[in-house]
């Protein structure tokens, strides 16, 4: 059996907006293993947002366990969560986060940075990570020199420049025409193939949904469905 290195139980999520209490979450649970392909999916507002953020550390639950890599998150300090950030969990935006100033290899080199590898070797993992993704030739363009293809690119190797267990993607092609989003998800395919990364697609998207090997459904702050796509039998992860 695969390494699980994402468990939630009973997870909820609260906001105090005035006087009233707001449900982001109520009580999912799931797991998920080293190496899946999945997409955690639901409409504007169902609460699936709010799940990313517990996967990626971003947030705290209200109530419930989140575990990531077999760490509970909400026993550790804002220290310990930024390392197990940076050492487990990459991410990957919708509207990218490059910084301008940076060319696409400073961009790519920077997670590195905060993890005091030494500059050499900062660059040479950088230009692979970049060869990668198909943009060996473009490592010294400013991101406004670029496509929004390959602004996803360079933000798709940067996140995987620390070689994390988790590359956690939030609507990483909801700005992106079909041809380029369709290139964007057949490159997270091939990283999840060839280096047995996991995968999680946060989307509104149906048809990136039905693409993925599994798709955790989301509704109003509850799992309504936690299906295995490829023929394998799995519960349903919480509140159906």
């Amino acid at each position: 059996m695969s390494e699980r290195v994402v468990k939630l139980t009973d997870v909820v999520k609260t906001y105090v907006m005035g006087d009233n209490t707001v449900y982001a979450l109520r009580g999912i649970s799931f797991e998920i293993c080293q190496g899946e392909f999945l997409a955690i999916m639901g409409p504007s507002g169902s609460g699936k947002s709010t799940c990313m953020n517990m996967i990626g550390c971003l947030d705290r639950p209200t109530s419930g366990i989140v575990e990531i890599n077999g760490k509970e998150t909400a026993k550790m300090t804002e220290k310990e969560l930024a390392v197990l950030r940076n050492k487990t969990v990459g991410f990957v935006f919708q509207q990218y986060h490059l910084i301008p100033s940076m060319n696409v290899l400073e961009n790519v080199m920077l997670p590195l940075k905060y993890k005091r590898v030494e500059k050499k070797e900062r660059i040479e993992l950088a230009k692979e990570a970049l060869d990668s993704v198909g943009l060996a030739e473009r490592i010294m363009h400013r991101p406004h020199e670029l496509s929004g293809g390959q602004k996803q690119r360079v933000a798709i190797a940067r996140a995987m420049v620390t070689a994390p267990k988790i590359l956690l993607a939030d609507e990483p092609t909801g700005a992106l025409d079909s041809k380029t989003g369709l290139q964007v998800m057949q490159l997270f395919r091939r990283i999840n193939e060839k280096n047995g990364t996991t995968v999680i697609i946060v989307t509104h998207d149906q048809g990136i949904g039905s693409s993925m090997n599994r798709c955790i459904r989301i509704l109003d702050g509850q799992i309504v469905d936690a299906n295995i796509i490829d023929g394998q039998n799995v519960e349903n992860g919480g509140n159906s």
